[in-house]
């Protein structure tokens, strides 16, 4: 009885700590729920618009000009990377900076760009249709979807890895996966590959990454795998229940979504990461957004400006 006693203390403790990660991270908050951890006033960097900016090769630029401003698929629900407040509906992020120096660099008021929240799996069909300009949203760079869209970057390296509750002793890797339940997004490429690589392990598939940690904390599953960069987020928002476990597996480039057509688009932003990675935007907005979970800035990889095709 007194195991009962204990499992269900901490059932509802999980419950209390999932209340307030799915308050700060998930954006199902209201009003006067707790503000969304962010960046501290002033830590931002401020992007010098290049007001005299011109890209007419580019369909893209020229609807966005004739528009008066852009319009950015991102995430929503990833701490630290793309987050909406709820309260305020403003997006904040490591992502969300990356659009705003691009947006800048184009010749655009950061302030003035729309943001929009695709799901991943609508990111390919936002950009074929015309929905948005650009996505910058934890978005891998593979060869299978360049065939579909084209992608300036990268301007982060990620890698797979796992996040289970902060008692967990027993996972420290993958190969320690054997009869665990590992959650992933449905369809992602980190449940793909956990199917694939490490069969033993029974995956549970969820439509977003918020849900997957909901399940951690309830004790419903034993880790939440994917880019090590969203779950260092998640587990910066919970420290005392959550953690980031073992060496990343894998290496996920991270690439600013663009129409594959509009290569003049995608060269403009490459140019634009490489000029605000030099001018120290880079880092500035990285320690103040991503660096946030403890994490130092990395070295920005260089950017692979493949040709058209």
């Amino acid at each position: 009885m007194r195991r009962t006693r204990h499992g269900r203390r901490r059932a509802r403790a999980a419950a209390l700590a999932l209340a307030a990660l799915a308050l700060l991270a998930a954006g199902c908050g209201k009003e006067g729920s707790p503000p969304v951890k962010g960046p501290k006033p002033g830590a931002l960097p401020v992007y010098h618009v290049d007001t005299g900016f011109q890209l007419e090769d580019s369909p893209t630029w020229r609807a966005a000009k004739k528009r008066g401003h852009l319009v950015v698929g991102a995430k929503e629900d990833q701490p630290y990377l793309g987050e909406k407040d709820p309260a305020t509906g403003n997006y904040s992020g490591f992502d969300i900076e990356i659009a705003r120096m691009m947006s800048a660099s184009l010749g655009f008021d950061p302030k003035t760009i729309a943001f929009r929240t695709i799901a991943s799996a609508n990111r390919e069909t936002a950009l074929q249709n015309g929905q948005i300009d650009y996505y910058v949203g934890t978005y891998t760079i593979n060869d299978l979807r360049k065939k579909q869209v084209g992608f300036a970057g990268p301007y982060y390296i990620a890698g797979q890895s796992l996040l289970v509750r902060a008692d967990e002793t027993d996972i420290n890797g993958p190969e320690d996966l054997a009869g665990k339940r590992v959650c992933s997004a449905a369809g992602s490429t980190p449940l793909q590959r956990i199917q694939r690589e490490y069969p033993k392990a029974i995956a549970v598939a969820y439509d977003t990454y918020s849900i997957c940690v909901d399940n951690l904390l309830t004790l419903q599953v034993d880790a939440v795998t994917t880019d090590d960069t969203i779950l260092m987020g998640f587990a910066a928002k919970a420290p005392d229940e959550l953690k980031v476990v073992g060496k990343p597996f894998s290496k996920e480039p991270y690439g600013i979504g663009v129409p594959r057509s509009d290569n003049a688009l995608r060269f403009a932003l490459d140019d634009a990461l490489v000029a605000h990675e030099k001018n120290g935007d880079w880092k500035k907005a990285y320690d103040a957004t991503l660096g946030l979970s403890g994490v130092p800035a990395p070295q920005p990889p260089p950017v692979d400006r493949y040709p058209a095709g």
